[in-house]
């Protein structure tokens, strides 16, 4: 039986069930003895807890400015029960909170845990999430970074294969952690949604025999395509409006679907449109390096396609892979090797930086 009054609501913390009058205390007191994160945790609950009917939430910046958003509490709520019925979590399960609580991903693991009677235990956001996580954790939610350095460890690896519903969100899952995912028992997701629509909307199975290509909605949400081919979004339990978003989509006779990409990540090379999600996919696979596609100014040909690496390759042999993989048009005209990759607070690619990035090392090279 789920829990949508939050004047009732409990958390259970690590086995210890906690009151919204005891949460007020702990944050009055300023408790030393506290970690970092279940300071965060605690303020966020306190918030959660009083009068008003709304919280404010941040957007990730990831392709563009930051922004704060007020968000329904009520409609958290019903987020939370889509995903909670979905994946069939039950009351006293544990699930795991991982991540940065600025972000809406971080702040729906709690809700989820507060309306399904969920045990939550709480680890810092950080690379490796499971390092000292000994509970059989029935849901866990992380970004698709969390998940590759876990897997590098044989002992996190280990705890990951005993989770039974694991959702990635906040970042594109590329082919070869797709792969590397094959070997958990339990269930895995991609996700598919954004802040307005207070976390995911659809998932998509990466493991088992019900692996897809494709994301599923949930039945209360419609999808349409603007003429542009771009994703909109009614979902009336969890957003009041329809959403256009920026993602160029295809929609399947079954209601399922595919994201291609960003149309602001389009890049018009010589008149020819190419979609930079598109081309890192086709990259990856064949390179495992951290990277991204992005483009520079270029007075021939408007935009010019430009690839940044992660780590040092052998730049001549790469080049000759590309040009078998890939068209003319496809191929990068310039290769940046960089110490990392750009990135906001939660794990995405800040492609607004990587242009910038691209633009400053070409530079540089050309003085």
């Amino acid at each position: 039986m789920m829990e949508f009054d939050r004047h009732k609501q409990r958390l259970c913390l690590e086995g210890k069930i906690y009151t919204p009058e005891e949460i007020y205390q702990l944050v009055g007191e300023g408790r030393g003895d506290l970690s970092s994160a279940q300071t965060d945790l605690f303020l966020f609950l306190a918030k959660w807890f009083d009068d008003s009917p709304s919280i404010i939430v941040h957007t990730s910046g990831s392709t563009g400015e930051p922004k704060e958003l007020s968000v329904c509490k009520d409609r958290m709520m019903q987020s939370a029960r889509l995903t909670c019925e979905y994946l069939d979590l039950q009351k006293g399960e544990t699930a795991l909170l991982c991540m940065n609580l600025r972000y809406i991903g971080a702040m729906m693991v709690i809700v989820r845990s507060l309306v399904a009677g969920l045990n939550l235990i709480v680890r810092p956001a950080s690379g490796h999430p499971l390092v000292d996580v000994e509970e059989q954790l029935q849901f866990v939610a992380m970004v698709p970074l969390q998940v590759y350095n876990t897997l590098q460890v044989p002992e996190e690896k280990e705890r990951l294969m005993r989770v039974g519903n694991l959702i990635i969100g906040g970042g594109a899952v590329d082919e070869a952690l797709v792969s590397a995912l094959n070997a958990l028992p339990g269930a895995v997701y991609s996700t598919y949604g954004m802040t307005e629509t207070l976390s995911h909307i659809a998932l998509r199975r990466l493991n088992g025999e019900s692996a897809s290509d494709h994301y599923h909605p949930f039945s209360s949400v419609n999808l349409s395509l603007s003429p542009e081919s771009t994703l909109i979004i009614e979902a009336p339990l969890v957003c009041e409006e329809v959403l256009q978003t920026n993602d160029v989509a295809r929609i399947y006779p079954d209601g399922s679907f595919t994201i291609l990409g960003r149309a602001d990540n389009v890049i018009n090379t010589g008149g020819i449109k190419v979609q930079a999600e598109e081309l890192e996919k086709r990259i990856h696979s064949i390179i495992d390096a951290p990277l991204v596609v992005t483009s520079i100014a270029d007075e021939r040909l408007g935009q010019a396609v430009t690839l940044l690496l992660g780590k040092q390759v052998d730049l001549v042999m790469l080049e000759q892979e590309l040009s078998r993989i890939l068209s003319p048009y496809e191929c990068p005209k310039h290769i940046c090797v960089v110490d990392a990759i750009p990135q906001v607070g939660n794990g995405k690619v800040d492609r607004m930086q990587c242009r910038v990035l691209a633009e400053r090392l070409l530079l540089d090279r050309e003085k």
